[in-house]
């Protein structure tokens, strides 16, 4: 019996970025050992058809916590926002639970491996959104002299949640966790904590980013023991670009010692001329290499 899982979530419009997620994880022979699992937010049954050979579970999502009709307005993938938070509830026969969004692919087994040793003993195993060559962290509106506002996501998001201005003055410039890859052991206290912080984010703000918020808050403000993980590990490439190693044929860090690319995340989109990269597979960009060559590609997986 596989003691491990992976689970994603998509709906139909994201079908393809899962495919390629599942490519991602079986070109790797150790995979063998690890279930994957999917939750369902409205894929078509032909495409079901095509994961399930591929899958060892799909399970329909559900609104885990009631939110407002109103907030939802027919967009099922924002289960993905709750139910998340609850997979031991859909899949429990697994001891460990390593969450990777549809939009990312695994590029290096190793980061695999370390998610599912960061969450030994109850911990949190996750990666926070700053590394070398990350620029800015928090945006601010200079008003007047040293006054000025906050503009950070923690603090945005803490603010339009009704979380607390106490709380959200916690959050306001700790560095931000990415909620798009994580691992979670099944008796963690984490889970209980997560779900009770994403009650109260519900309860006022967003359904997008809600999850986010809750994590941040479980971490910054509850203090739930967590095991960071490098920044390779939940590479956002909207944040900064890799490089390309052409000798090994992979992606890489762009600053010394250029370590491999372990998952490759595609969050908030790879843009070219008004066209974004997770929608249209044919999108390619200038990166460098480490010989410091330009080369064309795509940063989706097998292009």
């Amino acid at each position: 019996m596989k003691k491990n899982t992976i689970v994603s979530l998509a709906d139909s419009n994201y079908f393809y970025l899962l495919n390629e997620l599942l490519d991602s994880i079986k070109q790797f022979n150790n995979s063998s050992s690890t279930a994957i699992c999917i939750l369902d937010a409205g894929l078509s049954e032909d495409q079901k058809k095509i994961l399930l050979p591929k899958v060892d579970e799909i399970k329909s999502a559900e609104w885990d916590i009631k939110v407002p009709a109103i907030k939802v307005r027919g967009k099922e993938w924002l289960k993905s926002q709750v139910s998340r938070a609850f997979l031991p509830s859909y899949f429990p026969k697994y001891e460990k639970y390593l969450w990777i969004d549809c939009d990312a692919w695994v590029n290096d087994w190793k980061c695999i491996e370390l998610y599912f040793k960061a969450c030994d003993n109850g911990k949190l195993g996750i990666t926070q959104t700053l590394g070398p060559g990350y620029k800015v962290m928090s945006k601010v509106n200079w008003i007047f002299g040293k006054l000025a506002i906050i503009k950070s996501q923690n603090f945005k998001h803490a603010i339009s949640s009704k979380v607390g201005l106490d709380n959200a003055r916690k959050l306001a410039f700790a560095p931000h966790i990415n909620i798009g890859v994580f691992s979670l052991e099944k008796n963690s206290p984490c889970w209980k904590i997560w779900q009770t912080n994403l009650e109260k984010a519900l309860g006022s703000g967003k359904i997008f980013g809600s999850e986010g918020l809750a994590i941040n808050m479980s971490v910054y403000i509850d203090n739930v023991e967590t095991e960071f993980l490098p920044i390779n590990c939940n590479w956002i490439a909207s944040n900064l670009l890799p490089k390309f190693d052409e000798r090994s044929n992979s992606f890489v860090e762009p600053y010394l010692p250029n370590y491999k690319i372990g998952i490759m995340h595609l969050a908030a989109g790879i843009w070219r001329d008004g066209k974004d990269m997770r929608a249209d597979k044919s999108i390619k960009i200038d990166i460098k290499t480490l010989e410091n060559e330009i080369v064309t590609k795509s940063l989706r997986f097998g292009q």
